[in-house]
């Protein structure tokens, strides 16, 4: 994990193809996409995370909340270039409107096949110093937590993405 500014950087290699790393993060998003409150809107209630494959499409999670069927769209697909680049918009749950972050993955071959994918997440200068998103920490223990929580994400992503 590398912190830089209003940005971190997360790398992992997966067992794969670029193709492959880049079929599974976008189209198997909600096979290893951590559950549970701190990894999704819909916290412990069941939800399905979806990647829309293509320029434009959205990133959302469909659940059932208190108040019945409901939809958080964290973001819009900025960039589609399979199988090696994505970036996207991420809106946490507690964004404003016209609030968003960035994040953008690359996915490429090493010299033995495998993947090195690379994701940045980039955009926090842009949110207000008592924003919601960051639970009343300071800028850097809040960037760290970000990348921690992207480690954790990728670290399960690594382990659906690389064969048996």
């Amino acid at each position: 994990m590398t912190i830089a500014g209003d940005q971190v950087s997360v790398t992992v290699r997966v067992d794969a193809a670029p193709e492959v790393a880049f079929e599974v993060f976008t189209t198997e998003i909600d096979l290893w996409w951590r559950r549970g409150i701190a990894f999704r809107a819909s916290g412990k209630a069941q939800g399905v995370l979806v990647l829309e494959p293509k320029l434009g499409g959205r990133l959302f999670e469909e659940y059932v909340g208190a108040n019945g069927p409901a939809v958080h769209e964290a973001g819009r697909v900025t960039a589609w270039q399979p199988p090696s680049r994505l970036a996207f918009e991420w809106r946490g749950s507690n964004f404003a409107p016209g609030e968003s972050t960035e994040v953008e993955v690359s996915f490429t071959r090493t010299a033995s096949g495998a993947t090195q994918v690379v994701l940045v997440h980039r955009g926090f200068a842009a949110l207000p110093p008592d924003h919601p998103v960051r639970h009343g920490q300071p800028v850097v223990a809040f960037i760290r937590a970000i990348g921690m929580w992207w480690g954790d994400l990728l670290s399960a992503f690594r382990e659906r993405a690389s064969p048996e």
